[in-house]
């Protein structure tokens, strides 16, 4: 929880929301189901045993693109679809999706309300209360199915209090939270593993190494959990087919979302429709699937945000991205090689990070791609890296620095004649981005 995540256009939702924000504030995160945390939603009525039946995902990357990708198709199909995800880019109340629409400003503030006062000051953290929001929001507006996000990690993590469900997802693994998850890539595939269930099918996705996926091997065995495993996919020209069981797919469209990652994350959303075929009520036929996939929409996912920028656009293309791990640079310079062989332009990067992110491990990989990177402040929040610091982490690497994501377009495009330009970093930036310019988060 940052202090970007306290803005909101209803003053006094973004006042209560500074009181969550102020819960734990300076106390050490803990990975587990505290006591009060269950009190909490004991008083509560336990919502979390009264959900509509439930997809639970986990991972490190692509979990959002996925839950965007599963809820598409699924709505396509009719399904009225409860979606909870973290962090928000511009509105917390993006956090929480009933039957298709984010919670309303008078619900969400009643809910605050609500569990602020049956918790009674007791020790909570940010996460748990939004967590305890989500439930109950779930448990009294009428749906067909959750798509619940882990916040961190899995077998601790407070969403992870669900027991029976339709499904666990879990998405590839990546190093990051390295402090509360671990060091190496098994440990904190160990972490996610944890959503993994007795008797309720897991889908995981294609892993970078056989260490990985044998965690979740054994954790299914170890739980007589069935487990489905994701091959490679590949793409063609408006098309991608995959590996699953075995076997190639037939040929399904591509979602509509920029980056050839993304054709793994809808390999792995329709692997899980696969296997819930013979529970869910309404069949997903490929016109179902070609409908949702035209209408994924999930912001600052290498966004084209050109139309919404002052400039020419024949000229320059503005891609906005939140990616911040080693993982999501390798898949943006995945998307970078392939911009250099359709239609190559000059890149020039705009960013900033959050200072408890890996700075070397995600721009490293960058640097070579770019013909200049513009490191900018994060307005209002102190907790991420000041262009100067992270110069001072890059002193083999001459940076530009602006004031303001404006004034880096206008520094740019001014000293350039043409490119193509990517803002990346932080979610936190890519939210600031969505807000300054008018774009629906």
């Amino acid at each position: 929880m940052y202090r970007s995540d306290l803005q909101h256009d209803n003053p006094e939702l973004a006042e209560k929301l500074k009181a969550l924000y102020a819960l734990n504030r300076g106390a050490k995160m803990e990975l587990s189901f505290r006591p009060n945390y269950l009190n909490l939603l004991q008083a509560l009525d336990n919502p979390h045993l009264n959900l509509p039946p439930t997809i639970h995902v986990a991972g490190t990357n692509g979990k959002g693109s996925t839950i965007a990708i599963l809820r598409a198709i699924l709505e396509a199909a009719g399904y009225r679809v409860h979606v909870y995800t973290s962090p928000h880019l511009v509105r917390f109340n993006e956090r929480i999706v009933l039957a298709g629409q984010q919670i309303s400003d008078d619900m969400l503030e009643s809910l605050i309300d609500e569990v602020m006062s049956l918790n009674n000051g007791a020790d909570l953290s940010f996460f748990e209360i939004t967590t305890a929001i989500a439930f109950a929001a779930f448990s009294r507006v009428p749906a067909d199915i959750v798509l619940l996000e882990t916040g961190l990690g899995g077998r601790l993590d407070c969403t992870n209090v669900i027991e029976e469900k339709l499904l666990s997802i879990i998405t590839p693994i990546g190093l990051d939270h390295q402090e509360f998850l671990g060091d190496t890539l098994p440990e904190i595939a160990g972490e996610k593993a944890g959503i993994m269930k007795p008797n309720v099918p897991c889908v995981v996705a294609h892993q970078h190494s056989e260490d990985i996926a044998q965690v979740f091997k054994e954790r299914g065995q170890s739980v007589n959990c069935p487990v489905y495993y994701i091959g490679d996919a590949w793409p063609f020209e408006n098309q991608f087919r995959f590996s699953f069981k075995g076997k190639a797919t037939g040929l399904f469209p591509r979602p509509n979302l920029n980056g050839i990652h993304q054709i793994q994350n809808a390999a792995t959303a329709l692997a899980a429709l696969k296997v819930l075929d013979d529970i869910l009520l309404k069949t997903i036929t490929d016109d179902v699937i070609a409908s949702g996939m035209a209408q994924v929409y999930w912001p600052a996912r290498l966004q084209n945000i050109t139309q919404a920028c002052p400039l020419n656009a024949q000229q320059w293309d503005v891609f906005l991205d939140g990616g911040h791990n080693a993982d999501a640079a390798d898949s943006l310079c995945q998307q970078i090689h392939m911009w250099h062989h359709n239609a190559p332009k000059p890149l020039h990067i705009i960013c900033t990070m959050m200072r408890h992110k890996d700075l070397h491990g995600f721009l490293d990989p960058l640097i070579p791609h770019a013909s200049s990177i513009t490191a900018i402040p994060l307005p209002d929040e102190p907790d991420s890296f000041s262009p100067e610091e992270m110069q001072a982490f890059l002193p083999d690497v001459t940076l530009q620095t602006a004031e303001s994501f404006s004034a880096a377009l206008k520094q740019i495009t001014q000293s350039h004649d043409y490119g193509r330009i990517l803002i990346c970093g932080s979610l936190y930036l890519a939210g600031h981005v969505l807000q300054i310019t008018g774009l629906q988060a």
